[in-house]
């Protein structure tokens, strides 16, 4: 996982809605990106709708939140339309981001080892600056962290 200090990768990625973003775009704002395993889980799911109940502070702050998956482009839209997300959510199916970030890696679970997304997040500031890392995040309860720390920085 890249560190406080690091320079954040950049990246294009398409969204739900078909459109690419990239991060040189959103140069100037501060931006929080958290990588997730699978659209449509519970831990996902709770960690969805946990950041889609804060966007408005989010907003109200500046500041524009991505969550990013190896999910495709329609499962991304069929999560949002069933949870009601208000998350931009960005397909990464060859985790190419993801690992630039340090958010694919070994895994454990019941017992078996493999490869997957590490559910973490990032804070990148105006200039491209990884503020703040969340190198091995839980589901619940982060997302008002993740506003919590962001709003700290911003003073």
């Amino acid at each position: 996982m890249l560190n406080a200090g690091s320079k954040a990768p950049d990246f294009c990625l398409t969204s739900h809605t078909g459109d690419e973003v990239c991060l040189k775009d959103l140069l100037g704002s501060w931006v929080v990106l958290y990588f997730y395993p699978k659209d449509n889980t519970s831990g996902c799911t709770t960690e969805a709708l946990e950041f889609t109940g804060l966007m408005p502070r989010f907003g109200e702050a500046g500041v524009q939140v991505y969550g990013i998956s190896p999910d495709s482009v329609e499962s991304h839209g069929k999560f949002i339309g069933k949870h009601g997300l208000a998350v931009p959510l960005l397909s990464d199916p060859g985790h190419q981001v993801l690992e630039s970030y340090g958010a694919w890696g070994k895994k454990k679970m019941y017992g078996k080892e493999f490869e997957g997304v590490i559910r973490s997040t990032v804070v990148i500031d105006p200039k491209g600056v990884i503020q703040l890392a969340w190198p091995s995040a839980k589901s619940k309860g982060h997302a008002a962290a993740v506003l919590e720390g962001v709003l700290e920085l911003m003073g």
